[in-house]
């Protein structure tokens, strides 16, 4: 009798444990799934934020290029660089480069 109560004993210890093991187990495969696509929506979010910053920084020198090609006196000398177009006492010079480098 004794040898049965703490054969049932053992054996309903060893199910908890069992179920404990089985639900920890559980627990910790959808607990590393989680952290994956954390991971990895981490990265997408930074180059997306990498993208964002590069097309602010576009969008302002874009904004500059119109600022200084709506004034008169900004729009001469791209009229005079895009036309070689020269004033009055000045020169164009033209710069040669070869590609040996320096």
């Amino acid at each position: 009798m004794r040898r049965l109560r703490f054969a049932l004993r053992l054996l309903g210890r060893l199910t908890v444990v069992a179920i404990v093991g089985a639900f920890v187990t559980v627990a910790g495969l959808q607990y590393a799934r989680i952290i994956g696509k954390n991971v990895a929506l981490g990265e997408q979010l930074a180059a997306a934020q990498n993208d964002v910053r590069a097309l602010q920084h576009k969008r302002d020198e874009q904004e500059r290029q119109i600022r200084r090609l709506s004034d008169p006196a900004g729009v001469i000398p791209e009229i005079h660089d895009k036309l070689h177009l020269v004033r009055d006492n000045e020169a164009i010079i033209y710069l040669k480069t070869h590609g040996d480098g320096p």
